[in-house]
């Protein structure tokens, strides 16, 4: 996937995303729950 963004950048160019980013990745990562019943699956976001 980087490969796709990084196509039209220098190579001196790097990519950086604010910690925000990161940490609200993180946290949605953290808090997703795939539930898989029979070959339906449920995503619930337990906040």
């Amino acid at each position: 996937m980087a490969k796709l963004y990084t196509k039209n950048l220098k190579h001196s160019e790097t990519l950086k995303p604010k910690e925000e980013t990161v940490n609200f990745l993180l946290n949605y990562s953290q808090a997703l729950s795939v539930i898989n019943c029979n070959k339906l699956k449920f995503e619930a976001l337990l906040n």
